[in-house]
């Protein structure tokens, strides 16, 4: 589907993670454009990462509609925002409501669902469009209790987790897939956000819709689903938030029911506090590596980097100072590609 993606004054921040991982990489979409007055005029991929893919940043939807009918027309606005929370501000709602009048299928991945807005849905239902929010759960008599029968899956198991929340968790995880695949060998990702399932994850869940109950029993699910299915060679899982963020404590439900052979850490040096909470330093890195080894008694295996707020010539440096202060190799794969840290995974294949 060709997609405008809007992230009005949010590209290029923690709270458009959601449109940086589209830019970068989606099976689901043909990304045509990004809608952020801030950095209109620019190539999306350029402001992100330093090079350009051919995917412009726009004003406004008009000037977005403009430019997709170039390439055929638009299909789909998505809705590229993260905010703390997934609360639509209005002024993005308003958006919303014009790409719904002209015609446009909408998908967000936020906790407001427009779905249950109902000027959005009588709108939808005039126009003949699809409203889909990612983040609604699947119905109580679909999810799955958590059963034990994870421990049949005798594939690599490598989980992604993070020190912090919106720090680059899943497009590690992807990049790690695309490397695996490039190697020769079979890799599922087991995505567990909104984004994942955007870029095209086939097993894929939203951990932070889920019921409690059932957010152990639907990760195990996917994971034996990628298993019997695809009979892979590994199965890499997306983490979530980090074990010691104040508001997003994530990673102990894929610790504990994803049963992850091995943990690979992403890091921004560079980042202080926990992402968006000013009084809340970052636990130290070795304090979350013997954390995460404590609680499942698995090893993490590499450091990823995240190179906010570095230059090119710090990304050599930093890694090289977490080797020295960790003991474990670390790498920048947005930056160098993953080569070098396929080279440390391979011999945890099972052959």
């Amino acid at each position: 589907m060709k997609a405008i993606v809007y992230c009005a004054g949010a590209f290029n921040t923690p709270n458009g993670k959601t449109a940086h991982g589209l830019v970068r990489f989606t099976e689901r979409y043909e990304v045509l454009v990004v809608i952020d007055p801030r950095y209109a005029g620019k190539d999306a991929r350029d402001v992100l990462d330093g090079f350009k893919t051919g995917i412009p940043v726009v004003r406004d939807l008009e000037e977005a509609l403009e430019f997709a009918e170039k390439r055929g027309g638009a299909q789909v606005f998505v809705v590229g925002l993260a905010p703390d929370g997934g609360r639509l501000p209005d002024e993005a709602r308003e958006v919303v409501k014009h790409a719904v009048g002209l015609g446009l299928d909408v998908d967000s991945g936020l906790h407001d669902f427009l779905s249950d807005d109902p000027h959005i849905s009588a709108m939808a239902e005039e126009k003949g469009v699809r409203i889909k929010d990612i983040r609604k759960p699947p119905e109580r008599k679909d999810l799955h209790f958590f059963s034990g029968k994870i421990e049949e899956v005798d594939c690599l198991k490598l989980a992604v987790l993070g020190t912090d929340s919106a720090i680059g968790k899943r497009t590690t995880a992807w990049i790690i897939v695309h490397g695996l695949r490039k190697a020769g060998y079979k890799a599922e990702l087991i995505g567990t956000g909104q984004t994942a399932w955007m870029q095209g994850a086939k097993y894929s869940i939203v951990l932070d819709s889920l019921i409690n109950d059932f957010v152990s029993g639907e990760i195990e699910h996917a994971v034996l689903e990628a298993w019997k299915n695809e009979k892979p060679d590994a199965i890499i899982l997306e983490g979530q938030g980090s074990l010691m963020n104040p508001a997003y404590p994530g990673g102990f439900e894929l610790l504990a029911a994803g049963r992850p052979d091995y943990v690979i850490l992403q890091h921004a040096p560079k980042r202080i506090e926990y992402d968006g909470f000013p009084g809340y330093p970052l636990h130290p890195l070795d304090h979350q590596i013997k954390a995460i080894e404590f609680i499942s008694g698995k090893k993490v295996i590499a450091i990823t980097v995240n190179h906010e707020e570095m230059t090119a010539e710090e990304i050599p440096v930093a890694c090289r100072q977490i080797t020295e202060q960790t003991g474990l190799p670390a790498f920048d794969v947005l930056f160098s590609g993953p080569d070098e840290l396929i080279q440390i995974i391979l011999p945890y294949i099972r052959k």
